[in-house]
């Protein structure tokens, strides 16, 4: 074609191909230049169903959504025909490009361009294929108890720019699925790729042979949950080092998060970091949470109330002491969450300093930084923020390296062993009052 892009070859629906195979007649995928600075030199991410010859992504769009696709199909609800009408889903706010976009070593688990599809990539939906969005930018009123709260007790003031008298905050967000980089995950996690390749394709069941069967396409669009970001202030203040940024990275607890379940930090913590970045924006900053899709430290609610469960159980209570074995107990590890990927949406925002860093983990910490990141002051989550029943985990985090400030100088091995949280007697008929190893009293829940 007179414009260098191929004509789309549209795959019939009805025929069904179970794998595909590099270098074999009719597999011409869409070239892809990964880290290439120019949109129209890297090419665009082409993970659909309409064109599996020309396809340069293993996997599928929308993430683990990706099966409630198939259901719609298959319930006769959604023509798997369709094509999105993108015309008005462009960006409300610009983010990039930044030099961080061309350098796979800090942009290698999202699409730097994934949310420019029409206006990158217009020439190729104008010939017929069929590209989607990995990302959507939009804007959004944010109504949380806890900014009403701050506001009633003075440590918040309203505004009617960031913050409204109502309590609600004005922020960005942007939406992200993850695509992955397959040379550059791999490196990060000490590996080849073809291990890399190989271990997923095995932990899933086989239900990616084209990790084994197509080495050419580097691309692959796993089916996890992605992440969210949330920007109060003004986001083009970003990259300029001189202007003040506040910062949470935060990975997803539906039970404390949404619930408020009082056996972790999260959502106090989340909070916390949401107010900051409010007053931050006030004195003319900005500030970001990034939410990570990473329930239960990436291994699942369901693996996460097991080891509630093996806590409370455990001889001697639910102990600071413990906490970190009992993971390990009935995961067979601490921590999947891994660290090394999540600091590609803060290059994706074109992030270079962080001027107050809420978070405690060094983990986070050292994976920002690593990266060239700067990070000037770490804020731990205030004393009084804790719940009565995640003692246990704060006392543990910080006696194994976290972070501590000066909130919580003095946690030693004396310490760990007295933090005992609350005892819900599981296997005991009846119930009573009993008290953690702070003294709380707690109410004890049946079964």
């Amino acid at each position: 074609a007179d414009d260098g892009i191929p004509i789309p070859d549209n795959t019939p629906l009805d025929y069904v191909s179970l794998t595909s195979h590099a270098n074999t007649f009719g597999v011409d995928p869409i070239p892809i230049s990964w880290g290439h600075p120019d949109p129209s030199v890297r090419g665009p991410v082409i993970c659909t169903v309409r064109h599996s010859s020309q396809r340069n992504a293993i996997g599928a769009h929308s993430g683990s959504y990706c099966i409630y696709t198939g259901l719609a199909v298959a319930a006769g609800k959604l023509n798997p025909e369709y094509v999105p009408n993108l015309k008005l889903t462009s960006p409300v706010f610009q983010v990039g490009p930044h030099r961080s976009w061309a350098d796979p070593k800090k942009l290698a688990s999202i699409d730097p361009f994934g949310h420019l599809t029409t206006e990158c990539f217009g020439a190729y939906l104008n010939k017929g294929y069929d590209i989607r969005p990995t990302i959507a930018v939009t804007k959004a009123h944010i109504d949380l108890p806890e900014c009403r709260e701050a506001i009633a007790a003075g440590r918040l003031k309203p505004d009617g720019k960031v913050l409204m008298d109502s309590g609600q905050s004005i922020c960005s967000k942007a939406a992200i699925e993850p695509v992955w980089y397959l040379p550059e995950i791999s490196r990060r996690f000490g590996c080849t790729e073809s291990v890399l390749r190989r271990s997923i394709f095995q932990m899933t069941n086989g239900m990616y042979p084209e990790l084994i069967t197509r080495s050419d396409i580097k691309l692959f669009l796993p089916p996890i949950g992605g992440l969210t970001i949330y920007i109060w202030g003004d986001p083009e203040t970003i990259p300029d080092e001189d202007i003040e940024l506040t910062c949470r990275v935060h990975d997803e607890c539906n039970g404390s998060d949404v619930f408020g379940s009082d056996i972790c930090t999260c959502r106090p913590y989340l909070t916390h970091a949401i107010e900051e970045c409010i007053k931050t924006a006030q004195r003319g900053g900005c500030g970001i949470v990034v939410y990570f899709r990473k329930e239960g430290r990436s291994l699942g609610e369901v693996t996460k109330y097991l080891v509630y469960n093996t806590r409370k159980r455990q001889e001697g209570g639910d102990s600071a002491e413990n906490y970190f074995n009992c993971t390990e107990q009935v995961a067979g590890v601490q921590d999947t969450r891994f660290q090394a990927l999540m600091p590609d949406p803060l290059h994706w925002l074109g992030v270079t300093k962080i001027h107050n860093f809420i978070s405690m983990s060094d983990m986070k910490y050292n994976a920002i930084v690593s990266t060239g990141i700067k990070i000037v002051n770490r804020i731990e989550i205030p004393k009084e923020l804790v719940p009565s029943d995640a003692q246990v985990e704060i006392t543990a985090k910080v006696f194994h390296g976290y972070n501590a400030g000066k909130a919580y100088q003095g946690i030693d091995e004396n310490e760990l062993k007295k933090t005992v949280g609350r005892e819900y007697n599981y296997d005991k008929p009846g119930g009573k009052e009993e008290k953690n190893g702070h003294g709380t009293e707690t109410a004890v829940v049946e079964d």
